[in-house]
Formats: C-alpha cells, structure tokens, sequence
C-alpha cells in the first residue's frame, strides 16, 4: 500500500479506508506492508503525532522522512517525482511484491512513482486528485467545479503550482497500472468528463463490522428527550455544514449534534453562536460513542457541497440503521438510490421537508433505516469488498501469463 497519509498521520476517509483495507488482508493471512509519507503529515498538520495506531502483526509500516522535512513533499507536489525520498522508495517498492495498491500518492512520490516496482499495480480513486490539483474540484473554495480554471483555483486554495501537470508524465505513469478503481460510478465518469479517460472498475467503499457484536437495534429516543440530527465530517466550508446550521437555529422540532473538527471550526461556531439548538461535540474519537450516536440520531444529515467519491459516513450510518439526508450532488443520490436507505435534497425547503418527514413517520424511517442496513449487508461490508477485491487482483494475474509471483489472492 502506498499511500500519503496513513494513521495516526491522517486527516480523512482515505487513510482510514487504507488501514482498514491493509488490517482485513492481514487478518485473512497476506503481509502488507505500507508506505505512508510523515513528512507530508508534518507539513500539514504542522506537528508530529506521538499516539500509536493499532495495526494487525502481518502489517509492516514505513514512515518516511526526508533530511528536507517539509521540502520533500512540496518538491514532490510541483514536480511529480519522489525527488527527496527516491532512494527510500526505490528500495522499499523494488522487493518482489504480488500487488502494489497506490492510494493518494501526491505528496508520497507523484505520478512517478506508478513506474516503480513490479507485480500487479491497483490505483484507487478516493479523490479527483488525478484531475484536480486540489484534490477536491471545489472551485475558488465555493462551489463544484465545472469548468477548469484551474491555476487561479489552486491560488485560492493556496496550493503551489504543480509544473508536471503541463507534461506528459501522468499519461505515461498511468500505463503502469493494471487497474484504476472507483468507489464509485459518478467519480469514474467525472474524471472521463474532465479528461482522463481510462478503463475504470466500479468497487465500492465498506466499513467494518465490530468483531463480535450483533447489529444493534434501533434506541433513538421517542419522548423525553430532544430528538437530533447528526452531522459527522470535517468542519470545512466544502462539506457545507454552513449551509444547514441557520436552518436549525429556528427549526425548533429538533437538534442538529456536529461531530467532527477542522479548520474553519471557528466559523461553525460563530455562525451557531448563541444558539441553544446546536450542539459542538468535537473529535469523537471512540468507536462505540460515535456508533450511539449513529444509532439515536433521527438521520445523518450529509450537506456536502463538493463531489464526494464515496462518503464513509453513509455505509457508517446504514451499518447502525441509521436513514441518511444527502445534497443532490456527486455520487451520493447513487447510493441513496442504491440502498434506499434515506432522501435527498438540493434546497433547503426540501431539507426541512424531509427532516419533518423523519421525525413525524417512525414507520418510514425505520424502513430507510432497514434497507439501508440490508444493502450495507449485501454489498458494503469487509468481506464484499474482499471479494470482489481479490478476484479483481487474480483476473489481473490472469491477464499475465509471465506474472512473476502467482501467489494465490485468497492466501
């Protein structure tokens, strides 16, 4: 696994989706070995993490730094080489592995870095890194990008210019790969749209179930307490918690409860400012915390702004059957459509309109709830994804009659 940020270095769903993708191989019985960039963390962060991460026995972990620190990954960003970090990488990647999965290789080693190694190469699309220099195609910091203007939209982003983009590097790095997935359709189709055209395979995100512990029951509070809504996510303008919070200072049938932090929190919470309706929870850290919350909460209001590519939150709130309320935007309506498992909206009279639905029709939201936690069953939980994820590896294997390492996929 090669990949930017890896736990505890992390900030979003990519790293995790990672962790949890390299800790089920290794459960299953496959050595993984991942490389991650602690300099890039560093850098955006602005400060080391000193808390451990829990990783199975079989998973061995390579935090790369540099002598540059900070340097090596703006170098690798602008130019699309591991510059900094070549000779680590070169002798990490170039041991005889069966499958090199990229991840978010931005600042860890660029396009470039697609050329090193052997074996069956997978690069998975957890942004629209591959079209964007921002990662997230949210023009000027406001509103989904339609149309490129991408120079002036990295300054607003305050993101360096990125030279190699103006080069033929990505087009030649991207022949080394055996096969680019997409959690999602609607993502595969954006990056066709805005140019890059490649056989895409559709393998959707999962989440884990707790080892153990049956699927809970629906405890959402009917009486003495104050029904809520939920919003879990990073507070940034592009996942668009801005947009709800003045709806809920006058929406008095029921709270709205933020979990989550991030670098516009201060705003968040001068927009709510003297609101008794808006409840800040931070950082929840602890899984049984944020699976009560998933499970008591009417609905998991997902308000995004930008593309998402496949939000966790949705297979997290559907495992607890938990009905979702996603914007009409990117591939979220897919899977609502997919699962059943809640409603969308793209204004926010029709926001209040299905929050007042949630709350006064326990019959309908128990039936979100049930399908989207039938469909989690079927086709987002670990072992769906191993499936499918194995048998993509060993089609690839296939496709190679002088595969080097014809170890069996499924260990």
């Amino acid at each position: 696994m090669v990949t930017t940020f890896y736990p505890p270095f992390n900030f979003g769903g990519d790293g995790i989706f990672v962790h949890r993708l390299a800790n089920a191989l290794a459960r299953r019985g496959h050595h993984v070995d991942v490389i991650h960039c602690r300099d890039a963390y560093q850098l955006s962060a602005g400060t080391e993490v000193t808390t451990g991460y829990d990783n199975h026995p079989n998973i061995t972990v390579h935090g790369l730094k540099s002598n540059w620190g900070f340097l090596s990954p703006l170098a690798t960003q602008q130019t699309g080489h591991p510059v900094f970090k070549s000779t680590q990488l070169n002798t990490l990647i170039q041991r005889q592995f069966d499958v090199i999965h990229f991840h978010n290789i931005s600042l860890v080693g660029g396009p470039a870095v697609m050329a090193r190694g052997a074996g069956i190469k997978l690069y998975t699309l957890h942004d629209y890194w591959l079209i964007c220099p921002t990662h997230v195609m949210f023009k000027f910091n406001r509103s989904a990008c339609t149309k490129r203007r991408c120079y002036a939209c990295g300054l607003a982003h305050k993101r360096p210019p990125q030279w190699w983009r103006h080069s033929t590097l990505l087009e030649k790095a991207a022949r080394n790969i055996d096969a680019f997935i997409t959690p999602s359709r609607f993502a595969g189709d954006l990056h066709r749209q805005f140019g890059f055209d490649v056989p895409f395979v559709h393998l959707p995100n999962f989440v884990p179930a707790i080892a153990g512990v049956p699927p809970p029951p629906n405890t959402r509070d009917e009486g003495s307490k104050k029904p809520y809504f939920l919003f879990v996510g990073r507070l940034e303008r592009l996942k668009g918690l801005q947009t709800i919070i003045p709806l809920f200072r006058d929406y008095d049938k029921a709270q709205l409860w933020i979990a989550g932090t991030g670098k516009d929190e201060r705003k968040m919470r001068r927009l709510a400012a003297g609101s008794s309706n808006i409840r800040f929870l931070g950082y929840v850290s602890g899984t049984e915390e944020l699976q009560a919350l998933y499970r008591q909460t009417r609905a998991v209001i997902v308000p995004s702004l930008c593309y998402e590519v496949f939000p966790l939150v949705l297979l997290e709130a559907f495992q607890q059957q938990t009905p979702v309320i996603t914007r009409n935007i990117g591939a979220m309506p897919d899977v609502v459509a997919e699962s059943g498992g809640g409603l969308t909206y793209d204004t926010p009279h029709d926001l209040i309109a299905a929050m007042d639905l949630l709350l006064d029709d326990q019959s309908r939201r128990d039936e979100f709830g049930k399908r989207g936690h039938d469909t989690y069953r079927q086709r987002w939980t670990t072992e769906a994804h191993l499936q499918r994820y194995l048998g993509l590896i060993q089609e690839r294997m296939r496709a190679r009659p002088l595969f080097d390492h014809p170890h069996d996929a499924n260990g």
